[in-house]
């Protein structure tokens, strides 16, 4: 007999599992989060930053402010020496946020905190079951919950994924890193150094008092806990001194092992974020990729739970998500290679830096790695289609809106732009409409000016489900295939 049954669980309460858990509940679905650590703090900073899509898909939630007034915009998009400036894109927010992953956290749990979400802290799944009418699952202190689907977004070591015998091919790790936060003694240390191993680095974390030092080690290492004196050895390698590093509040390693999880489903069990890929932190795509997994399944989840939609629509999230991280794998593979530093690979070095100068390769790059350049694969179409809906300015009944502002509540839209003759068709229960006023500019980060439609359908993640122009053509079945019967 199952114990506390509910619609889902999510295991894991990292970004990935806390906007998965906040989207469910939007949607009225019964989300339980199971989270190993005791409470939402994250001993050490971690990884940093949001890309421009991440911040765009929380300002379609409402919540993009709160990451704004706690992060600094930066321009951070690179390949190989040159930072790729995307000031010109077409977008509210053309930039990366700086902000590190522990405060990110902080706010996504104090956004769930306001929704009917669970989160069990102090908690461990140690095992699962599945059937064809649910999951059983099992936890480390004796506790039995039971959902009819789970989740892992339970990191690179998913027990979710290694239990439901999911394959995670990939490349093994070349190289490790150490990173630190320590304090430091004498004059206040900064610094960057690449050599034929890669890159390091130490300098102020911004409280005057912390610093943080990542240095690439010279031999791959891989198991064992690094300690301070493997820092202070280091730093004494590269910088020649140790800068009387001390007081360390979080030492870690991390490599370049690049792996994706072969299927981001079996059965009744689904992955996302770093339980579904892990790859080497530059670019600083690994967290967004998360977040973006997790508004892709999160409706999906929710629709075939409450029944709008059928089960089959599941799969959609393997087919559009997974073909974007096997992308931005690659790249970070290739932003790996290009920190070595010996003569011969400086050569290859000076050659894609002065490429990435030109306009059409830095728009390309910048828009793969800002995530606005993603197009999923919806059919032959208007360009707007299977892609990001620009946050344009509205005019309504209800005075000026922008398009994220009709996303808040995780509604699919029908977005009539007066349409000659209306879009007076039966729609399924959970799809807004709304008639406005718009005069564009209709224009994509990447592609650049595209024709204006009369109508747009859009998913709750923001992206273009079916566009009109000047007629309700294929409107039917776009909303059957997507969001069910009318």
């Amino acid at each position: 007999m199952r114990v506390e049954e509910h619609d889902v669980i999510v295991v894991g309460g990292g970004p990935a599992g806390m906007v998965l858990a906040g989207e469910l509940a939007l949607a009225g679905v019964d989300v339980t989060v199971v989270e190993a650590r005791e409470d939402h703090v994250l001993t050490g900073s971690r990884a940093g930053g949001l890309h421009a899509r991440t911040i765009e898909v929380l300002d379609q939630r409402g919540i993009a402010e709160r990451f704004l007034e706690a992060g600094t915009p930066a321009q951070a998009a690179m390949l190989g020496t040159t930072v790729l400036d995307m000031g010109d894109f077409p977008t509210r927010h053309p930039y990366s946020l700086a902000l590190y992953q522990n405060e990110i956290e902080r706010l996504l749990a104090h956004w769930v905190a306001g929704l009917p979400v669970r989160v069990r802290y102090g908690r461990e799944v140690t095992a699962f079951a599945q059937d064809q009418d649910g999951v059983d699952v099992e936890l480390a202190d004796g506790g039995r919950l039971g959902a009819r689907f789970l989740v892992g977004c339970d990191g690179g070591r998913s027990l979710i994924r290694k239990a439901a015998g999911i394959a995670f091919p990939g490349w093994e790790a070349t190289r490790s890193n150490l990173i630190a936060e320590v304090e430091v003694t004498g004059e206040p240390a900064a610094g960057v150094r690449m050599d034929e191993h890669g890159i390091h680095a130490i300098g102020p974390m911004g409280d005057d008092k912390t610093y943080r030092a990542i240095l690439t080690e010279p031999e791959v290492q891989t198991g064992g806990r690094p300690t301070l004196q493997d820092v202070r050895n280091g730093l004494v390698r590269v910088f020649g001194t140790d800068f009387g590093v001390h007081s360390a509040t979080w030492i870690s390693r991390f490599t370049d092992m690049t792996r994706q999880a072969e299927a981001y489903r079996a059965g009744r069990v689904l992955l996302a974020g770093d339980a579904a890929h892990v790859h080497y932190p530059a670019g600083g795509q690994g967290l967004s990729l998360g977040v973006q997994d997790a508004m892709n399944l999160g409706w999906k989840l929710a629709q075939v739970i409450n029944g709008t939609s059928p089960d089959g629509l599941l799969d959609t999230y393997h087919d559009e998500r997974h073909p974007v991280a096997a992308r931005a794998l690659r790249h970070t593979m290739a932003q790996a290679a290009l920190q070595r530093r010996d003569e011969r690979q400086l050569a290859l070095v000076e050659l894609v830096s002065d490429i990435a100068t030109l306009d059409e390769p830095r728009k390309r790059i910048a828009g793969l790695v800002s995530g606005l350049d993603i197009h999923y694969d919806l059919g032959e179409g208007h360009p707007l289609l299977g892609r990001r809906m620009p946050d344009l300015n509205l005019k309504t009944n209800d005075g000026p809106l922008r398009v994220f502002e009709l996303l808040h509540d995780a509604r699919p839209l029908l977005l009539d732009l007066e349409t000659p003759g209306g879009l007076e068709l039966p729609l399924p229960g959970r799809v807004q409409r709304v008639v406005a006023g718009c005069d564009g500019p209709w224009e994509l980060p990447v592609l650049g000016a595209v024709p204006a439609p009369t109508a747009v359908l859009l998913r709750p993640d923001g992206y273009v489900a079916w566009v009109g122009e000047g007629n309700a053509a294929g409107l039917p079945e776009s909303l059957q295939r997507w969001f069910g019967r009318a």
